[in-house]
């Protein structure tokens, strides 16, 4: 059995606040197997400006937030999924959003800097977001072999874009730090989370913002775990907490043997090509 757990904020500018506040849902925490944990998309500040991702922007290795996290997956004894970060990107003033995997004895085990960049315009409050105004994109997936099960990582609007997830190959978790906005949160983040479990025949955990922020930005929240049948094995609508499922890899199996889409997977077949 694993405990695989989310942890959603509603954050703000002020990263000891929000540290404060993962630490303090992490009490709740059931240790009664070995746990992974998800925290959001820009856990550690949210709700502020763009600018201020950059003003607190860490190097690789270095600063007080990293040094924090590592001492918070040391201190429960877990896989601890860092949301994102802004990890600075050197020769560049841009950083990348960064989403660590600490190991319990607080090393960083795997980095995932996210792909794709949010640049669109939503019908709400803020209309138009501009990530790559002040973030550098990464150009590699990321898949980490851990005693947990091999697990995948993506970034909120990477969601969107099943490729990525096909390219990864075999995975047991896929976990997802994410900020969706409340209106493309109602519109597609349960179709989307489910449509990756389905395909992908692996448990999904999902940790993202949930609330009203500082700067009036709307957050959808649902934070979840899904199972590889696509069932909403756990979540939480708004608000801050945490969300947690024992679930048993037997079961994922079991639907591998009885369906097994990654054997039947027919795209690395011959294209032919026909021009006029």
């Amino acid at each position: 059995m694993v405990n695989l757990a989310a942890i959603q904020l509603v954050s703000s500018p002020d990263p000891l606040e929000n540290l404060t506040e993962v630490a303090r849902q992490l009490q709740g925490l059931d240790k009664s197997s070995p746990c992974l944990i998800v925290l959001p998309e820009c856990f550690a500040c949210f709700g502020g400006s763009d600018k201020a991702q950059m003003d607190m922007a860490e190097t690789l290795g270095e600063g007080p937030v990293q040094s924090a996290l590592a001492e918070l997956a040391i201190q429960h004894g877990v896989w601890l999924v860092a949301g994102t970060l802004p990890i600075k990107v050197p020769g560049k003033e841009k950083f990348s959003a960064s989403s660590l995997l600490f190991a319990p004895s607080g090393e960083v085990f795997a980095h995932y800097r996210k792909i794709h960049l949010f640049d669109v315009q939503v019908a709400d409050g803020t209309r138009t977001y501009l990530e790559s105004r002040y973030t550098q994109p990464g150009d590699e997936l990321v898949v980490a072999d851990t005693p947990l099960g091999r697990i995948g990582m993506a970034v909120c609007y990477d969601l969107r874009f099943a490729g990525l997830f096909q390219a990864m190959g075999e995975l047991d978790i896929l976990v997802l730090p994410a900020a969706f906005t409340q209106v493309t949160g109602e519109a597609h983040w349960w179709p989307l989370l489910r449509a990756r479990a389905i395909e992908k025949q692996c448990f999904v955990v999902a940790a993202g913002q949930g609330g009203e922020h500082a700067n009036g930005r709307e957050t959808y929240g649902h934070s979840t775990v899904i199972s590889p049948w696509g069932d909403v094995l756990t979540s939480l609508a708004k608000g801050p907490g945490l969300v947690q499922a024992r679930v048993d890899f037997d079961q994922m199996h079991e639907i591998r043997r009885n369906m097994p889409v990654g054997q039947h997977n027919q795209f690395r077949s011959k294209l032919i090509e026909f021009n006029s």
